[in-house]
């Protein structure tokens, strides 16, 4: 168990050298970010002084090899814009992407991890046909497109739930649905699978043998053992949406990291898009390996 510990941990010590330096490599493949702080009318010297003063003037590896000593130390130099610490950004970013990512979660366990269950024990009925459908209906549409049909519907036509931003309960809604609904797709799936194991195990027989209630065979003993493997896989999904959250974040312009990260690629701000890329990565990494 040690060795393997030590060689996941190396592994993943790898895989986050690796995500730094394509990080890295592609944000600077969208042009030069001092276009953005001056006018076309600025001097060339003018030009040359602020990206020295940045620290563009140096050869790549070398900007390469002071971003990855200051990354280890938590420092990813300062927004080229908002002139203030890319992880200062970042992470005031954060409580939005966890708040959407717990409510998503929330929402694909209480919705994915019933409709299992249901459909494993009425295995091979119309109900588990239905239900399975549901799922790979679930599974199969766009976030983007999905999340655009919720404001249409909901937002615009109806009128009840609000489109965009981050306030009240109610802006949770939307977003959240919109981000597990893949993930109920998953549990449900999940969930049938590791029923239908259980419902044949020696001891269930036993219980029923014995005469003990059809709920409490269910949820004492074919449930609790049936999640193990769905709560492993939660914790794992939980930093999938942490990553995940790009698109719909976008859409519904909630403040999290992903959106952060996507107005940084448009404004050229790659010390903001590093940092939240590599803190994203990390964390994924992070909960791989727990």
């Amino acid at each position: 168990m040690g060795r393997y510990a030590i060689r996941r941990f190396l592994q993943a010590i790898v895989v986050i050298i690796g995500v730094s330096i394509v990080v890295f490599l592609i944000s600077r493949l969208g042009g030069d970010p001092v276009s953005l702080l001056v006018s076309p009318e600025v001097q060339a010297a003018e030009r040359e002084a602020l990206r020295k003063q940045l620290g563009l003037d140096a050869p790549l590896y070398t900007q390469y090899l002071r971003f990855l000593v200051r990354a280890i130390h938590g420092d990813f130099g300062k927004s080229i814009l908002a002139r203030v610490p890319a992880m200062q950004l970042v992470l005031g970013r954060l409580p939005a992407t966890i708040q959407l990512a717990l409510f998503a979660l929330a929402f694909a366990a209480f919705v994915g991890i019933p409709l299992g269950v249901i459909s494993a024990i009425k295995h091979n009925t119309v109900i588990d046909y239905i239900g399975m459908a549901f799922t790979l209906l679930g599974q199969s549409l766009p976030s983007f497109w999905l999340g655009i049909l919720f404001i249409m519907v909901f937002g615009l036509k109806l009128r009840v739930l609000p489109i965009s931003g981050r306030g009240t309960p109610l802006h949770l809604i939307m977003p959240g649905v919109t981000l597990g609904s893949g993930m109920v797709a998953a549990f449900a799936r999940l969930t049938r699978t590791s029923m239908l194991e259980v419902l044949g195990a020696d001891y269930i027989r036993t219980a029923r043998a014995k005469g003990l209630d059809t709920m409490a065979i269910t949820v004492r003993h074919e449930l609790r053992n049936a999640l193990i493997p769905v709560v492993t896989v939660m914790g794992m999904s939980f930093a999938g949406l942490l990553s995940g959250a790009v698109i719909t974040e976008q859409i519904f312009a909630w403040p999290g990291i992903g959106r952060l990260a996507i107005n940084s690629i448009y404004q050229r701000d790659f010390p903001v898009i590093q940092a939240a890329v590599l803190f994203v990565s990390v964390v994924v990494v992070a909960m791989n390996f727990v």
